[in-house]
C-alpha cells in the first residue's frame, strides 16, 4: 500500500485552525477508506518573514516537488506589507511549481444560503477552470517618467499558445469526464482585448474539434457575471485567464453561501498540486475558533480526489452536504451555531 505525502502549510493567521480540522478529517477518512499517509508541515508565511526576512527559501522548491500533494490554510499578515507573502510565496509556488490549473467547483449545498432568490443546489453546480501561471499576474510591465504629471504605468497581460492551449485542453477533458452537461464555456473579452484574447478563441475552437462530445459557448466576462447571477444554471464548465477567472471565482463563492464554503486547486496535472480553502487568513478572528473550516475540509476532498483516493473525496463531499443542510445555522465565521473544531467534529461524525 503506497504512502501519501502531503506537505502541510498552516500559514496565517486562522490558517492553522482550519488546516487542524482539515487533517483531523483526513486522518478518519483514511482509517475508513484504508489508505496510508503522512504529512511534514512548512512553516511559510508572515511569522517566518517577519523573524528571519525571508519569505520562501531556495530549497522549497526542490523539496516541494517530492510530495504528493500539498495543503495550505492561508497566507497573509497584518504586520507584512500586501503583496510580500502573496508574490513571494502564493505566486512563486504556483509558477515555479508550474501549477498552471487553478480549479474552482462553484456547489450550492443548501438554498438558505444563496443570496439569490429562488436558486436550488441544482441551479448552482459548476466548476470554473482558471489559467494559473500566466496573463497579467505573470508580472510584467515598467513605469515611464514615474512620478511625474506624464507618467505612465504599463501591466502587460502575457499569453502563450502553450500557456493557452494547455489550459484549455485539461479544460476540455474534465468537461468531458466529469461536466453535467458536457459544456464548456470561454469566457473572455474578445471585443476589446483583441491580441490576447484572439489566441484563446482560436485556440479554444481549434481544439473544440478534437472534443465532438463536448458542447462549447462562449461569453464576454462581464455578461458572465450577470449570468452568474440571474441564471447560473446555465452553466457547467468554464474556462477563462488568470484575472477574470480571480474575479469571476469569488462571485461564485458568494453564489455557493460565501468564502467559508469555498475550495481551489492549483493544479500540475503531472506534478505536485496545492490546495486550500479560498478565504483569506482572516486575522482579525485568530484564536477564536468562530472560523468555518469547512473550505479547508473541501480543499482535502479535493486534494485526495486530485491523489486518486476519489472514494474518500466522496465520502468527505457527502459528509459537508449533511453537515450543511442539518447542522449549520450560517455559513459565516462566527454565526455557525458551531466552533471551528466542533464542525470538524461533525464532518468526522457524518463520514
Amino acid at each position: 500500500m503506497k504512502t501519501y505525502k502531503i506537505a502541510v502549510i498552516p500559514g496565517d493567521g486562522t490558517g492553522p485552525e482550519v488546516v487542524a480540522e482539515g487533517l483531523k478529517v483526513l486522518q478518519a477518512v483514511s482509517q475508513k477508506r484504508q489508505f496510508k499517509y503522512e504529512t511534514v508541515h512548512f512553516d511559510f508565511g508572515g511569522k517566518r518573514y517577519l523573524r528571519t526576512k525571508e519569505v520562501l527559501p531556495d530549497s522549497a522548491i526542490p523539496e516541494l516537488k517530492k510530495f504528493d500533494a500539498m495543503f495550505l490554510g492561508a497566507i497573509g499578515h497584518p504586520d507584512v506589507k500586501p503583496g510580500i507573502l502573496e508574490k513571494g510565496i502564493l505566486l512563486r509556488l504556483r509558477f515555479d511549481l508550474d501549477q498552471y490549473i487553478n480549479l474552482r467547483p462553484i456547489q450550492l449545498f443548501d438554498e438558505r444560503f444563496c443570496p439569490l432568490k429562488n436558486k436550488k443546489p441544482e441551479d448552482i453546480d459548476f466548476v470554473v477552470v482558471r489559467e494559473n501561471s500566466e496573463g497579467l499576474y505573470k508580472g510584467m510591465g515598467e513605469f515611464q517618467d514615474k512620478g511625474t504629471a506624464g507618467e505612465v504605468a504599463i501591466q502587460i497581460s502575457y499569453n502563450t499558445r502553450k500557456g493557452v492551449e494547455r489550459c484549455l485542453r485539461y479544460a476540455f477533458e474534465y468537461t468531458k469526464k466529469y461536466g453535467k452537461k458536457k459544456q464548456l464555456t470561454l469566457c473572455g473579452k474578445t471585443n476589446v482585448l483583441t491580441f490576447a484574447w484572439d489566441l484563446w478563441e482560436r485556440t479554444f475552437h481549434e481544439l473544440a474539434k478534437e472534443y465532438p462530445d463536448v458542447k462549447t459557448s462562449y461569453t464576454h466576462v462581464d455578461a458572465t457575471t450577470m449570468w452568474f447571477v440571474k441564471n447560473p444554471e446555465w452553466f457547467d464548465v468554464i474556462v477563462t485567464d488568470n484575472m477574470f477567472g480571480d474575479i469571476i471565482t469569488d462571485l461564485g463563492a458568494m453564489l455557493q453561501g460565501g468564502m467559508g464554503i469555498a475550495a481551489g486547486g492549483n493544479i500540475n496535472p503531472q506534478g505536485v498540486s496545492m490546495f486550500e480553502p479560498i478565504g483569506g487568513s482572516a486575522p482579525k478572528y485568530t484564536g477564536q475558533k468562530v472560523i468555518n473550516p469547512l473550505a479547508a475540509i473541501c480543499a482535502m476532498g479535493m486534494l485526495l480526489r486530485q491523489i486518486g483516493e476519489t472514494a474518500a473525496a466522496e465520502s468527505i463531499e457527502d459528509s459537508v452536504k449533511t453537515v450543511v443542510k442539518t447542522k449549520l445555522k450560517d455559513l459565516a465565521a462566527g454565526k455557525m451555531g458551531y466552533s471551528t473544531t466542533e464542525v470538524g467534529d461533525l464532518v468526522v461524525k457524518n463520514l
